[in-house]
């Protein structure tokens, strides 16, 4: 299968802009390759390092070791050429005010060489496959987050990249229109459109990707499909037990000892217990809680998840 997107020992590495500050290692040595035709995702909280990673596949961020390559270019060395491949939808909206949709989109692809009766023609099939025909002669001062985001990615389709990088796409968006993102991203997919994506939210990852990456201070911590991630999680299923007091070690071991327990992990006034079955498990830790003189202020369940398993890996939720 032909590979779209190889990245192999990437690291990106800031310097300290004053003598006492430190260095931040933005990406920390991560390896791994997209095939042609894949929906591909980076899952971790805000600062793992997805931004980053993404900013070197689009030529905007120098790295400061190993490679990336863009159908067999290398990103640094052949910025200029990667960038025809490439479709990039940003966190931010930078889309010109100035202009109306249907301007936007014709100014986009004539930056890069699109004839001009094929641009036209393009502009208008994706105003109309994107929902956006009533107010593509509106500037854009005015349009909802949705209708934004939806834009952005039919100004990155406008020159048929080969691959389409969306950074956070639904980031700050209503539900309603979080689910017309979602519909949209599965039917470009569909079509056979290369796409990788960063994202914090969970639900999203499982539910679009084909694989994910789980990311956290610039480390690869994981990676495979949704499913596998979430088979992988010790036991499956997570309960959650905040205790106002009395954690200590002997609780933590009676709770290993019970029927389906896999794996118990303790911190501050916080325990979390990893099962392969949840059906009376609550009930038996609230009885050692009480027979140990642990009060339990909250207890929570969890069925196998992508958010389990960031919490099996690092201790801390996504959003956190």
């Amino acid at each position: 299968m032909e590979t779209a997107i190889a990245v192999e020992n990437l690291k990106k590495t800031y310097q300290p802009k004053t003598r006492k500050g430190v260095e931040v290692k933005a990406v920390d040595d991560i390896s791994f390759a997209v095939p042609r035709g894949e929906f591909f995702g980076l899952l971790g909280p805000n600062g793992a390092g997805k931004t980053t990673t993404i900013g070197v596949l689009t030529t905007r961020v120098m790295p400061t070791g190993g490679t990336a390559r863009i159908e067999g270019l290398d990103v640094a060395r052949n910025p200029v050429a990667v960038k025809r491949r490439i479709g990039v939808v940003p966190q931010v909206n930078n889309l010109d005010r100035s202009l109306t949709a249907r301007e936007i989109l014709l100014f986009h692809a004539e930056y890069f060489g699109v004839a001009k009766h094929a641009r036209e023609a393009q502009a208008q099939q994706l105003l109309e496959r994107f929902e956006l025909t009533e107010r593509a002669d509106e500037k854009v001062i005015g349009f909802s987050g949705g209708m934004v985001q939806r834009l952005k990615i039919a100004r990155a389709l406008m020159h048929n990249p080969a691959i389409l990088f969306l950074d956070e796409p639904t980031t700050g968006l209503d539900p309603q229109s979080r689910h017309a993102m979602w519909d949209l991203l599965s039917e470009l997919h569909a079509k056979g459109q290369t796409i990788l994506l960063t994202t914090h939210y969970m639900e999203e990852a499982d539910l679009l990707c084909e694989r994910a990456a789980i990311i956290d201070h610039g480390k690869l911590l994981a990676l495979d499909s949704p499913a596998q991630l979430k088979r992988s999680v010790p036991g499956g299923y997570l309960i959650e037990l905040m205790a106002r007091s009395g954690l200590n070690d002997s609780f933590a071991n009676a709770l290993r000892a019970l029927p389906g327990v896999v794996d118990v992990k303790q911190e501050q006034e916080r325990v979390r217990i990893y099962a392969d079955r949840a059906e009376g498990l609550l009930a038996n830790a609230m009885r050692l809680a009480s027979e140990q003189g642990v009060m339990v202020t909250d207890a929570h369940v969890a069925e196998p998840s992508l958010e389990n398993l960031f919490l099996h890996l690092t201790g801390r939720s996504l959003r956190e």
